[in-house]
């Protein structure tokens, strides 16, 4: 949780932010374009680096998940800096190992890094967002876009001038630290949770000097305090509008505010009962969501997750051979599909807040998981380049919006464990990401690799279903102390 925050100290958090997500982008392209030199540096077969990318895999999962927990104990600034630090420094490790062993030991560093920083940046920036007061959650997935973008084309410029791979690592690594540097000071603080506040309102009204009424001079103690029994007759003799004496009515919190007698001119802003009553349970029961609602949403969010980051991965792995296979054309036109689909995420990525500031997130999720179904149609029914590329674009759009949704929806469950909810819905994203891919190959054992294609076609049409599940609820609305200007 954050304090409330100035207009200038958010966009700084926001601006720090943005390099945090463009660095992990930057970071991660530039391993992706290195691979190559990396396995034939190691000497290590296609087979032993798909075990040691999976290894990867497997602890970035579970550093997401010690992440969360982390999260919610020091919070999201602490974990963001030292896993953006661990991430930049972590990316040397491949371009100096030797052998399967080092190399193996070089990428579960980065993996514990990257899993980490994933968790906690889109904590923080949720809370970020949070004080904005309006959805800025896809403008920082698109910054990890550029930056992936800024990675593949420095990182293809540093091998095409024949740079060594450990020289480029060694550069990426030091102007990550610097980012961190520079960006770390500028996030949000962390403060204390409502109980805290509630302790310290408590302390602060025990402390105050209080007058017992024997103890007042007489010229107030009439005004201030009068004589009991006649207060007590009062209340129980006047009518009430039903008939019934006042003293049977419920005594709700309007008729307890010691301000009732108070002309509305010098009372300032009076919190209405709901607004109290949900301030009193939340301080004495914590969070209105339940436990067990709580896991409930987090597995659904999670299903959504899953299924969008399996469409992702799907295309990123087999767009290009989808295209090769079914329309027969060379490698440099079939590159297109994954371009396409890249540019179009990152344009929609953009545009989706929007979106989701004008028609809210669960139309982003629904309208944008139809859209990649209809991509996805149309690439399995496409005998033509043109419209199998417009297809793959379509995707691109259509997945541009909807997972930064469903991670701000995970941040504002309302529980008191938001981050750790968070990871979970990470890491079940995340395996997706994995798995999407290895479905398709499994599939393509039964049916031609474009007919496979209807299976993330059909998991959009779920999350289509679905998408209620990333509407926030009505108590937890965002309500900046100072919102930001539009323009920002």
């Amino acid at each position: 949780m954050v304090a409330p925050t100035s207009a200038p100290r958010l966009r700084a958090a926001r601006t720090a932010l943005f390099a945090v997500f463009g660095l992990n982008g930057l970071v991660s392209a530039l391993w992706f374009v290195h691979i190559p030199a990396v396995t034939e540096r190691t000497g290590v077969s296609h087979s032993t680096l798909g075990m040691l990318i999976l290894l990867m895999s497997g602890s970035a999962i579970g550093s997401m998940q010690a992440a969360g927990t982390l999260t919610d104990r020091f919070g999201s600034r602490a974990v963001t800096a030292v896993a953006a630090a661990l991430t930049a420094v972590a990316i040397i490790g491949p371009a100096f190992a030797t052998g399967p062993i080092t190399l193996a030991a070089a990428l579960i560093g980065y993996g514990i890094g990257f899993g980490a920083l994933d968790v906690a940046m889109n904590a923080h920036a949720v809370e970020v967002e949070s004080g904005y007061g309006r959805p800025i959650m896809s403008s920082f997935h698109a910054l990890f876009s550029g930056g992936s973008l800024a990675g593949a084309l420095a990182g293809a410029a540093a091998q095409r001038g024949g740079s060594d791979i450990r020289l480029t690592m060694i550069v990426t690594a030091a102007v990550g630290l610097a980012v961190v540097a520079l960006a770390a000071p500028r996030l949000l603080p962390r403060t204390g949770g409502a109980r805290e506040r509630a302790a310290s309102m408590t302390a602060a009204v025990s402390a105050a000097p209080f007058e017992r009424p024997e103890e007042l001079p007489a010229s107030r103690r009439d005004h201030a305090c009068p004589d009991l029994n006649t207060a007590t007759a009062r209340e129980y003799s006047t009518p009430a509008a039903d008939g019934y004496a006042a003293a049977s009515e419920p005594r709700t919190a309007a008729s307890l505010d010691p301000r009732a007698d108070i002309p509305h001119s010098a009372q300032g802003p009076t919190p209405s009962e709901a607004e109290v009553r949900a301030e009193l349970s939340f301080v004495q029961h914590g969070p209105s969501t339940s436990a067990a609602s709580t896991v409930r949403k987090v597995v659904a969010l999670a299903a959504v997750a899953f299924a969008m980051l399996m469409a992702e991965g799907v295309v990123g792995d087999w767009s290009a051979l989808q295209m090769s296979e079914r329309l027969g054309v060379e490698a440099g036109t079939a590159a297109l599909a994954f371009a396409a689909f890249s540019v179009a995420m990152t344009v929609g990525r953009l545009c989706a807040d929007r979106v989701s500031g004008r028609f809210g997130p669960v139309a982003v999720v629904r309208w944008g998981s139809l859209l990649a179904a209809a991509g996805y149609l149309l690439v399995v029914v496409s005998p033509w380049t043109v419209p199998t590329v417009l297809g793959w674009a379509l995707c691109g759009i259509g997945l541009s919006g909807g997972v930064p949704q469903v991670f701000t929806a995970a941040g504002n469950l309302g529980s008191r464990t938001a981050a750790t909810d968070m990871s979970r819905v990470f890491g079940i994203g995340y395996l997706g990401l994995l798995a999407g891919p290895v479905i398709i190959g499994w599939l393509t054992e039964l049916v031609p690799l474009t007919t496979a294609m209807l299976f993330p076609l059909a998991a959009m049409l779920v999350c289509a279903w679905f998408a209620r599940i990333v509407a926030p609820p009505a108590d937890r609305q965002p309500a900046p102390l100072r919102p930001v200007a539009e323009t920002d």
